[in-house]
């Protein structure tokens, strides 16, 4: 499953990529994130609640940031499992300064699998969309 977006704030390169890269941000604004705990340098385990049209779950995932370019992009990784399934994928976070605004793109790839796939499975692409714009919208306001 391919997910991309495109986010403009009005803010420098370097204010949002901070906002990008702090773990305690990241947490207050990934939904259903009930906690991100550093594990190594740049990797975090992180806790999920997710629903996916009548399946919903907790979830266990390992969050890795990799390629930093500050402030221009890095890939980002997870893995995550839980009760009703499993999902993995990686993330290309690139940003474009623009002076005083900053465009973040955003190209993803996801494979989720168990119960969340079989049930949520047309509903998935939709649902992630939204999440990311949730958190994106969530990032606008913490970084300004």
């Amino acid at each position: 499953m391919k997910v991309s977006g495109s986010y403009t704030f009005d803010l420098p390169a370097q204010r949002v990529w901070d906002a990008l890269t702090d773990p305690s941000v990241l947490a207050s604004c990934i939904p259903g994130c009930s906690g991100l705990e550093a594990v190594g340098e740049n990797q975090y385990q992180a806790s999920l609640a997710v629903g996916v049209g009548p399946v919903r779950g907790d979830y266990n995932a390992r969050v890795s940031i990799l390629d930093m370019v500050p402030p221009q992009s890095y890939r980002l990784v997870v893995e995550g499992n839980g009760p009703t399934g499993f999902a993995s994928g990686e993330a290309t976070i690139r940003l474009v300064d623009q002076g005083e605004r900053t465009t973040v793109e955003v190209d993803s790839d996801a494979q989720v699998g168990g119960t969340v796939a079989r049930f949520g499975q047309r509903l998935m692409g939709s649902v992630a969309k939204m999440m990311m714009d949730q958190l994106f919208t969530c990032l606008r306001e913490k970084a300004a």
